[in-house]
């Protein structure tokens, strides 16, 4: 099973200043750290609501071949999908492949979100 592992920095400044130590090489991330870090509690709640939830799932059991047909299966608009997509893409929550034509794949390549979610300063 592949697990996306996400968590929560107790502040954007953490997050920013975690990202630069790892960058300067300060900071090596141990392996089980999570993969894909939000700013807040209320970000990853936007991006992951109940509806974008869905969202994975269907992807996920249905693999779509197209952004129109992950569009029809999800009673969604396209447009409005496919800027849901692009943020989740951002977030390393779902990648996206040219196909045939030029049209877009979604695909979730994990079967579980794990959340870490730290009560303390630490990030």
């Amino acid at each position: 099973m592949k697990v996306l592992r996400i968590g929560i920095a107790p502040s954007y400044e953490a997050l920013k200043e975690r990202t630069l130590r790892i960058a300067r090489g300060d900071l090596k991330p141990e392996p089980d750290d999570p993969k894909v870090w939000f700013a807040s509690t209320e970000a990853f709640a936007k991006v992951l609501s109940d509806r974008n939830q869905a969202l994975l799932a269907l992807i996920r059991e249905e693999r779509p071949t197209s952004l129109e047909e992950l569009a029809r299966l999800s009673a969604r608009a396209k447009p409005n999908l496919s800027r849901t997509l692009k943020t989740m893409e951002g977030y390393g929550l779902v990648k996206l492949h040219r196909g045939p034509r030029n049209s877009v794949i979604p695909e979730v390549p994990f079967d579980r979100i794990t959340l870490d979610l730290p009560l303390g300063r630490a990030a």
